[in-house]
This record gives structure tokens, C-alpha cells and sequence, in this order.
């Protein structure tokens, strides 16, 4: 496992993602003329729990690091009190369902199941177990991997239309997604194959089935070691696989007790794995374990098909020879790190159909540490909620395709997809020949970057440690609600090395929350037939880093529209506009905004009042009442809730001011948002007042109109902070 450490301030960190949305379900693009359909073919359907009815409360959405809806699906999920519950509409016949949940660290307990009203005797379990996850050797980590997963085959069938409730029991839950499955019957044993029950496998879970297993893959070479339905326990990892079919009645059925399944450094290959869950117990992250499904290498010409890996570090960590191994139609979730991680030497690797959720770093990576990863392809996977990284990255490598990918809600330090020539360690082969980015579809994706307070884009094409020489063919693309830019073009690492050989073409971009082209770096792309609508804050934003580290060129390969003005101001970097959600719905607008007022008293200047500060303040002109005190949003913003403060110190007496609010689109023009009245500030109280503007309230400037003070004989204010939430 690599180590995600990174030095200065600016480096962009190298890890991220989850699905399309629309009226609370996730759904799969249909095909257009342009590409096929973004995502896997996934034989289940999902619900957002905030589409459904509850008892409980919605929260979020929200795009802020560390807090449970910005890591949800949709940043949305319902949070359940004990005996409150979330009612879904079952979008299709189904006998399985999947939960996704979180409950407070250190809880554990169950959800109660309903089905059209009636209590069923199953109970589904919830733990923290696996969750609140901390890497502190990762540069702008804290603490995450909030959610987790939990299956149940609840033992009747439900058809489309009925209703099933979750109802917390003895634990405050928090429900994310429902998946509805109707999952097919258990399949019964291959002729000729050899069973692991045959060889003293315990199907119960108490006892140690390894050695069962080992004897079985010893004794069914060329042929199938067969897993019946049952729960096996492993100990400790199988080696020497090679030239053998592992096969389960189904991954509902047959399931594998263990955090290291194979770990082995070569193999002759065929080997082919199949239909059986593998769980593990993996509860924090140990890059140094070789806690994952597979370890290593299953040999050339192998295949992982319809498995279900959870509770991992990494769901396949792959080293050695694996070539033209195809890994395809499976459900990796809740890893503390990478999905799969192609770690160098990959050739002709396919990780095609695939459904990845909650992973811990990027859920789908190639890392060409020591030799090229060559000639290989992550395509029509669906990719849902990393929450530490990018949903797909490309580390260096050699004529690579990302093609039809759908991947949503990125978290912290992630990307939907990173083209990156960032190295980690030596020797690492750099992007070369041509990278292929087709037909992919991002939504929700992007984050902001927690170690130098700016933001990365939804695909990003990243110098990172030197320059990209490679041909990059961006085409195809859709990029939906990403919190701040589409396309970045950047030099991650702060060298200023060049981005070279970008070609987009084919893309629709809908409510970006800043910018279509963030180019932060030298170098030069072409983009042609991009159609933007909701962009927050300019079109383009070209500012490289370093400063005066070269110019990046921006040729218009014609068709393009939406995004023709440019930001300005390489200085600042604009508050999210109006074409998305604010990434943070929290925060404090007015903190470091521009502020002017009718006067002030020596030292205590405007600005004093949104500096951050409470123990500085702004203080008008003595014996001059009234006085008025400005600030610009820098964009119209409906504001519900104003906070306005004195110093907290005991010195300060308590005192009453009159005012009244006023606000403005234009800095020229104000009305009355809160008539004047009188408000007391009491140090016994934190020397705060709260005011709440009522729903239609919607203005860029703020203006606060003090008529009198009983404390001193001028307006006075240490803090003034403005909010989206009442």
C-alpha cells in the first residue's frame, strides 16, 4: 500500500465518488447517439432515503468535510431517533435488500424491518464497528468513512409499490440508500468440482475452514473448488492459487470470513473467482497489512466475477502478472482504502460492470510503480461516495482508457476522475502515448482541497510531480452539480510543470458551483462542442501556480457556449454561485468580506468586525449617532440568520444597541429587512445576538443602521456573521 503523505501546503493530495440522482433513485443513463450508458448494469435499484416518508429529520445537503450528509449519497440522508422510521416505496419486485447507515461512534443496535405495516421477526444489525476511520499520516484527513452497509434477505418477497419501513430500535441510525434486489436462487454444485465441505470446511462460521480450502484448491487443479451456501472462516490467507475456478452458490449465500483471502506474490494464472462474498474485519486502516481480497497477483488470464468484498483495506491490491485478468460485475464496499489498485506491470486488464461504494481512498486506481501499467481500462463501473479520494485515478501509465463511468459525490480530497502524473514513490512510469477519457458521466463531484483552502475540480488533469506529455482525449463527458469546477488543469505538487496534449471535446456542463476551466497551471488544452448552463462564478478561471510559472493556452476548438467570460482576479477565489448548492451551507458569509461604514474610532476600522476575531472590533465615530456599518456578499445570497457580537470578555458590561437591518442588490438601492428595535448584549450570555430575516430575504449587501447604544456613545460590533440556515 502506498502511503498518501504529502508535503507543502499546496500539494494537491492524491485521493475519491457515487451516482446519478433523479427524484431520489439512482439511475443508470440511457445510451445516446453520442456513447453508451455511463455506469454498470446493476441488478438492483437504489432509493434515497430523503425521497422517502419519515418520522425522523432530513439532513443536509451539505459539501462540508467531516459531517455526515457531505458523505452521503446525494449529501442528503435522514437521521432516526430510537422508534423513529424512513418508509420507502419498493421501486421493484425484490427479496434482498442493502442499507446503507450510520450510528454514532462507538454504538451499536438494530433496525426494525416493516413490510406494508407489518413487523417482521428479522432485524437488520447496525455498528459503528466499521466506520470513523482515521489516517492522520494523510495530510487534511479527519476523521471519516461515516457510513456502512448492511444486507438482508428478509424472507418474503415485495412487489413494486409496497411499502418497507426501517425503524430505529435501541440506537439513533442514520439512513443513507436503499438497494432492492431481487436476487436469484441459490445455484447448486458444478459436476466434477470439489466441495470445501468435503475437505472439513464448517458452513456454520465456528470453526476453521482454511486448511478445507487449501486441500480443495490442491485437489481440484484445472477444475472447480465448489463453496456451498453457508459461512466459512478463514484465519489466515490461501497462496499458491493457480490454474483453478473458485466458485459460491451466490454472493447472498455463500460467504468468506476474512480480511486476507489470497495473498500471494505470482502465479501461473487461471485463476477465476466467482460468486461468493468475502467479508472481512478490517476496522482501520494499516497500510502496511495485506489486509484485501487479493494481495499480490492471481497469475495472466484470470477473472473476478459477481463477488461481494467488504470490511476490506482494499478490495484487489495487484502487483506482478496479471495480465488480460478481467475483473467485472461485483460490489466492493466499505473498504478503508482503494477498490482496486492496478500497482504497476497491468497489461490488458479489464475492471469492466462493477459497483463501488464508501471506499477510503480512490475506489478504482493504476499506479505505475515500477513498470507501466499498459493497454488496460476501467469501464462502465458506477462509483459512489470515496470519502477520502478520487472516484477513478490514472497514476502515471501508458495508453489507458476511463470509458462510461458514473461516478458521484466525492469527499475532502477527491475528484471524480484524476489523470495524474503524482508518483508517490520511485521508480514510477509517467502518462504516456494516449489516455483515453470517454462517455464518463460526474455528478456531485469535486471537493474542497482542506490543505491550501482551494478547490479541485470534477476531472482533473494533474502535473502533479512532472510535466504530462501524454496525448489526453477528455470526450463525451457529463458533468452535473459539481460543487466548484468541471475540467481543472493543474500542477498539484506547486513545481509548475507544464500540462500538455489536452484535447476535450463532447461535453455538457450543468450547475458548476464556479468555473468550467480551473487552469492552474502552464501549458495548453483544446476544448470544442462544451455546453455549460449554471455556471457560479465565470467560465474560465487561468491563473497558474506558482505565479509566474508560464501561461496555460486555451484554444477554442469551436461549438462551445455557456462559458465565455474569464474571472478577473487572480487574488481571490469566488464563494460558489448560483448554479449550485453551497459546498458549505454552515459557514460564515461575511468572514473576511469587504466592509465599510459611515465612520469609525482609531484602530477600530470596519474590517475588525469580520476578521474572524471576537476579541477586535469595529467601533464608529463617538457621539454621532446613527451610524451605518456595510458589507458586500460579493454575490446575492439568501441569508437567514444574522449574528452579531461583542467581545466576550467580562470588561465588556452589558449593554443594549437599537438597529435595523437593511439589505441591497445593488450597493445603491436598500430596504428594511428587520425594523429598528433595541437588542441586549450581556456578557453572561457570550455577548451575542441572533437575528433571523425572514424567507424572502435575498441580498448581496448587508447594512446594520444603529441609532443608539446604552454601553457607549458610538455603534460597536466585534463580530457580524451572516448564514444560509435560520
Amino acid at each position: 500500500m502506498r502511503s498518501n503523505t504529502f508535503g507543502s501546503v499546496r500539494r494537491m493530495p492524491a485521493i475519491g465518488a457515487t451516482v446519478a440522482l433523479a427524484a431520489g433513485m439512482l439511475l443508470v443513463l440511457p445510451p445516446t447517439a453520442a456513447h453508451a450508458a455511463s455506469g454498470a448494469a446493476l441488478p438492483f435499484t437504489s432509493v434515497e432515503a430523503e425521497s422517502a416518508t419519515t418520522t425522523g429529520t432530513k439532513i443536509g445537503p451539505d459539501y462540508t468535510q467531516g459531517t455526515l450528509a457531505s458523505e452521503a449519497s446525494g449529501r442528503q440522508a435522514v437521521r432516526l431517533a430510537s422508534g423513529q422510521r424512513v418508509e420507502f416505496t419498493a421501486p421493484r419486485a425484490a427479496n434482498a435488500v442493502n442499507v446503507a447507515y450510520s450510528v454514532p461512534d462507538g454504538q451499536s443496535g438494530t433496525l426494525n424491518v416493516y413490510v406494508n405495516g407489518t413487523k417482521l421477526a428479522k432485524t437488520l444489525t447496525v455498528t459503528s464497528k466499521y466506520s470513523y476511520v482515521d489516517t492522520g499520516w494523510i495530510a487534511g484527513a479527519k476523521t471519516h468513512h461515516f457510513y456502512d452497509n448492511a444486507r438482508l434477505l428478509p424472507g418474503q418477497n415485495v412487489q413494486a409499490g409496497d411499502k418497507i419501513a426501517f425503524e430505529a430500535g435501541n440506537v439513533q441510525a442514520t439512513v443513507d440508500v436503499v438497494d432492492f434486489e431481487q436476487a436469484a436462487p441459490a445455484a447448486t454444485q458444478p459436476a466434477g468440482s470439489v466441495s470445501v465441505t468435503s475437505k472439513g470446511a464448517d458452513p456454520t462460521g465456528q470453526g476453521d475452514s482454511t486448511q478445507a480450502f487449501r486441500d480443495a484448491i490442491a485437489s481440484a487443479q484445472g477444475g472447480v473448488v465448489w463453496i456451498p451456501p453457508g459461512d466459512y472462516k478463514l484465519t489466515s490467507s490461501l497462496s499458491g492459487v493457480q490454474n483453478v475456478t473458485l466458485q459460491g452458490a451466490g454472493h447472498w449465500y455463500s460467504a468468506v470470513h476474512t480480511s486476507r483471502f489470497i495473498d500471494q506474490s505470482s502465479s501461473s494464472g487461471n485463476v477465476h473467482i466467482k460468486d461468493f462474498a468475502v467479508i472481512g474485519e478490517v476496522t482501520e486502516r494499516v497500510d502496511s497489512n495485506p489486509d484485501n481480497f487479493v494481495n499480490g497477483s492471481l497469475g495472466p488470464n484470470s477473472s473476478v466475477s459477481g463477488m461481494w468484498l467488504q470490511h476490506l483495506k482494499v478490495g484487489l491490491w495487484l502487483m506482478g502478472n496479471n495480465d488480460n485478468l478481467v475483473v467485472e460485475h461485483n460490489r466492493i464496499l466499505d473498504t478503508t482504502a482503494d477498490g482496486l489498485n492496478l500497482n504497476g506491470t497491468a497489461k490488458g486488464v479489464r475492471v469492466r460492470d462493477n459497483f463501488l461504494r464508501n471506499q477510503g481512498d480512490d475506489a478504482l486506481a493504476m499506479w505505475s510503480l515500477y513498470a507501466p501499467d499498459t493497454d488496460s481500462s476501467f469501464e462502465n463501473n458506477t462509483i459512489s461516495q470515496p470519502n477520502l479520494a478520487n472516484g477513478i485515478a490514472i497514476y502515471g501509465g501508458t495508453n489507458i482508457a476511463v470509458k462510461n463511468n458514473l461516478i458521484s459525490d466525492t469527499n475532502a480530497l477527491g475528484s471524480g476522475i484524476a489523470i495524474s502524473n503524482q508518483k508517490f514513490l520511485d521508480p514510477f512510469h509517467p502518462l504516456s502515448g494516449t489516455i483515453t477519457v470517454d462517455g464518463n458521466t460526474l455528478v456531485r463531484t469535486g471537493a474542497m482541497n482542506p490543505n491550501w483552502n482551494h478547490p479541485m475540480g470534477a476531472l482533473r488533469v494533474d502535473s502533479y510531480d512532472s510535466a504530462i506529455n501524454a496525448t489526453v482525449n477528455i470526450t463525451n463527458t457529463t458533468i452535473t452539480d459539481s460543487p466548484y469546477s468541471a475540467f481543472e488543469f493543474v500542477s498539484g505538487g506547486g513545481h509548475g510543470y507544464a500540462v500538455k496534449n489536452v484535447n476535450v471535446t463532447g461535453a455538457t456542463v450543468k450547475n458548476t458551483g464556479t468555473f468550467v476551466v480551473q487552469a492552474e497551471a502552464q501549458g495548453a488544452a483544446k476544448l470544442g462542442n462544451v455546453a455549460a448552463t449554471g455556471v457560479g462564478a465565470a467560465g474560465v478561471y487561468n491563473c497558474p501556480y506558482p505565479a509566474g510559472s508560464g501561461s496555460f493556452e486555451l484554444t477554442d476548438g469551436g461549438g462551445n457556449s455557456g462559458w465565455s467570460s474569464t474571472w478577473s482576479d487572480c487574488s481571490s477565489w469566488p464563494q460558489p454561485g448560483q448554479g449550485n448548492p453551497d459546498p458549505d451551507p454552515a459557514r460564515n458569509l461575511l468572514k473576511g468580506r469587504p466592509a465599510t461604514a459611515t465612520g469609525s474610532q482609531d484602530v477600530y476600522t470596519p474590517g475588525k468586525a469580520v476578521d474572524g476575531d471576537a476579541n477586535t472590533y469595529w467601533e464608529s465615530t463617538n457621539n454621532a449617532f446613527p451610524q451605518s456599518w456595510t458589507v458586500d456578499l460579493g454575490s446575492r445570497q439568501a441569508v437567514r440568520r444574522v449574528v452579531l457580537k461583542l467581545p466576550p470578555s467580562s470588561a465588556w458590561e452589558a449593554r443594549t444597541q437599537t438597529l435595523s437591518v437593511l439589505g441591497s442588490a445593488d450597493g445603491s438601492s436598500y430596504s428594511t429587512v428587520v425594523g429598528a428595535q433595541g437588542y441586549r448584549f450581556d456578557p453572561a450570555r457570550g455577548n451575542a445576538v441572533t437575528l433571523n430575516l425572514p424567507q424572502n430575504t435575498d441580498l448581496r449587501y448587508l447594512r446594520l443602521h444603529v441609532t443608539a447604544n446604552t454601553g457607549w456613545s458610538a455603534a460597536q460590533f466585534s463580530e457580524v456573521e451572516a448564514y444560509l440556515t435560520s
